[in-house]
C-alpha cells in the first residue's frame, strides 16, 4: 500500500514516520526547495535564522514522538534549557521569567505582593489541566463529541465556558502580571477573552516545563525528523508542488505533480487545509468558501530577519515588548482587522545562547509583529513597521542598533500565501476557540473521498509545533485503522 503525503512540515513528517513504521510505502511531496513547511531556515552571511517557529515548549511531546521509534531527541540534537526563559518589556519596568517556579514567584511578588502564592495555586491547577489535555484530550482524533466526555473533563466543565482572561483576573490585579499570564494562549491563536480557561495548561507548559533551545535552531528538529523518516524508508521529493488530488469513483487514485500523475492508495495532505480542498473537484470538497471565511484564524505575522555587526545588550534569547496596549492590539487582530496602531512585538536573539547562529561578535535578530490575516501587504508598510519596531527597541533596551544592521529580510502575508498556500496568509492555522475545538475543527478524514486524509494546524488538535506532531500521529492511526 502506498501513501503520498503532501507537504513536509512537522505534521507531515510525523505522519510519514508512523506510516512507514507500520509498513506502508510513503512518499512526501514538498512544493518548496527545502523541507520543513513553515519551519524552514534562512542562512545568510554566516547568520542562521529559523524562518518560522522559534519557541521550544512541551519537551515531553518531542520525547514521546521519538520514543515511539525507540529514539530520543538527544540522538539527533542537543537541548539547552534557557535561563532566564524570556523577558517582557513594559513602559516602566520589565518582567524576567526564570527557569523555575521559585524564581518566577519571587518576580511576581516583587511586582504584586502575595501574588507568588496565587501563582503556585494557579500553576498547580494548570498542571492538572495539562495532564488531562496532553495525555487524554489531544490524543483523540476529533471524530465524536463524546471524546471530550470523561470524568476529568466533566469535573472541569465550567473551565470550558469561562475564559482564561477571567481565570487570570480573579487572581491577579497588576496589569503586567495579567499580560504575562495571558500571553501563552496567543500560541493557540485566539484572544485570551475568547479562549476557555481549561487552556491554562499552556501556562504550565511555560512556567512548569520551561523554555528550551535546540543547538543550531528549531530547524534541527526538522533535520532529525527527516533523518528518522529516511531511516524508516520514506522518500522525500522537494520542488514537487501538487496541483491536483486525483479521485476515481469517489476514491483516491493519486495526485498530479509537475504535470505527472502519481498513483497511490492513500493521500494525506499536510498542506493548508483550504488549499488542499481546492485541489479537488468541487463535488468532493467538504467545506464551502463561506465556511472557511467565517472561521476564526490565528494571526498572520510581519517578520524581520536582521543581521547585526555587534553583540546587543539588555536583552535575552526571547523578548516580548508589551509596552503598548495589549487589549487594543488584540482587538486590531480579531475584532476590527487592521494594521496595528501601536503594535506589540517579539524579538528573538538565538545567538545570545547559541554561538553557532551568528558570526563571532555579531547577533542574529528575529522580530515578529502579530497582525490580522488577509491585510494589505506592501513594501512601504513593511518599512514603516520596521522603523516602529527598531525605534521602540532602541528606546526600551537603551542602545543604538540601527547603524549596526548588516542586512534585513522580511516575510509577511504575501509570502505566507505564496510559499505555503496559507489561507488569508495566516501564520498559525485556525484558532482554538470553544467553537473550534476537537470535533468542531475540520476533519482529519475526508467525508467525501475514500482514503483521503488531512493533518496540520487547521485540523485536530490545533496550532503549534507539539500539536502538529500529535496531528501526524492521529492521522496515521486513523489511516492504519482504515487498512484493518
Amino acid at each position: 500500500m502506498k501513501v503520498i503525503v503532501i507537504g513536509s512540515g512537522f505534521s507531515s513528517l510525523s505522519a510519514a514516520c508512523y506510516l512507514a513504521k507500520a509498513g506502508l510505502e510513503v512518499e512526501i511531496l514538498e512544493k518548496n526547495d527545502t523541507v520543513g513547511g513553515r519551519a524552514r531556515q534562512l542562512i545568510k552571511e554566516g547568520f542562521t535564522f529559523d524562518i518560522g517557529p522559534s519557541w521550544y515548549w512541551m519537551p515531553d511531546i518531542f520525547e514521546n514522538f521519538f520514543a515511539d521509534f525507540g529514539k530520543k531527541p538527544s540522538d539527533y540534537y542537543h537541548l539547552e534549557k534557557l535561563s532566564p526563559a524570556y523577558k517582557i518589556f513594559f513602559k516602566d519596568d520589565s518582567v524576567t521569567i526564570g527557569d523555575c517556579m521559585d524564581q518566577i514567584c519571587l518576580e511576581f511578588d516583587r511586582i504584586e505582593s502575595g501574588s507568588g502564592n496565587h501563582l503556585r495555586s494557579f500553576i498547580k491547577k494548570a498542571q492538572e489541566n495539562y495532564n488531562i489535555a496532553i495525555n487524554k484530550v489531544v490524543l483523540k482524533p476529533g471524530i465524536s463529541p463524546f471524546e471530550l466526555v470523561t470524568k476529568d473533563t466533566v469535573l472541569r466543565l465550567d473551565q470550558f465556558f469561562k475564559s482564561i482572561s477571567q481565570e487570570v483576573r480573579k487572581r491577579f490585579e497588576n496589569p503586567k502580571l495579567i499580560s504575562t499570564l495571558e500571553f501563552p494562549v496567543l500560541f493557540l491563536g485566539a484572544k485570551p477573552s475568547k479562549t476557555p480557561s481549561f487552556y491554562s495548561f499552556m501556562n504550565f507548559a511555560d512556567f512548569g516545563l520551561g523554555t528550551w533551545h535546540p543547538k543550531g535552531g528549531m530547524y534541527e528538529i526538522i533535520k532529525a525528523m527527516v533523518q528518522l523518516a529516511q531511516e524508516l524508508g520514506v522518500k522525500i521529493r522537494t520542488n514537487h508542488p501538487v496541483d491536483k488530488i486525483l479521485v476515481l469513483d469517489g476514491k483516491i487514485c493519486g495526485v498530479r505533480s509537475n504535470g505527472v500523475n502519481l498513483t497511490s492508495d492513500y493521500v494525506i495532505s499536510g498542506a493548508d487545509y483550504h488549499h488542499s480542498e481546492t485541489l479537488l473537484d468541487k463535488k468532493y470538497r467538504q467545506y464551502s468558501e463561506t465556511y472557511w471565511d467565517t472561521r476564526t484564524y490565528a494571526p498572520s505575522a510581519l517578520l524581520f530577519y536582521v543581521g547585526f555587526n555587534k553583540k546587543l545588550k539588555n536583552v535575552h534569547h526571547h523578548n516580548l515588548f508589551f509596552d503598548t496596549d495589549f487589549e487594543r492590539h488584540t482587538q486590531e487582530i480579531y475584532d476590527e482587522p487592521q494594521w496595528p496602531s501601536d503594535p506589540l512585538f517579539y524579538a528573538n536573539f538565538p545567538s545570545i545562547t547559541d554561538g553557532t547562529m551568528a558570526p563571532k561578535g555579531n547577533e542574529t535578530g528575529f522580530f515578529l509583529v502579530p497582525i490580522a490575516p488577509n491585510l494589505e501587504d506592501t513594501a512601504e508598510l513593511r518599512a514603516q513597521y520596521f522603523d516602529i519596531v527598531i525605534d521602540r527597541f532602541e528606546s526600551l533596551t537603551d542602545q543604538e542598533v540601527r547603524n549596526s544592521i548588516i542586512f534585513k529580510e522580511s516575510f509577511c502575508v504575501k509570502d505566507f500565501i505564496e510559499q505555503y498556500n496559507s489561507y488569508k496568509g495566516n501564520a498559525y492555522g485556525m484558532a482554538n476557540t470553544l467553537k473550534q475545538t476537537a470535533f468542531l475543527r475540520p476533519n482529519l478524514k475526508s467525508s467525501k473521498v475514500k482514503n483521503l486524509f488531512f493533518t496540520g494546524q487547521l485540523t485536530v488538535p490545533g496550532p503549534g509545533v507539539p500539536p502538529s506532531l500529535i496531528s501526524g500521529k492521529l492521522v496515521a492511526n486513523l489511516l492504519t485503522k482504515n487498512l484493518k
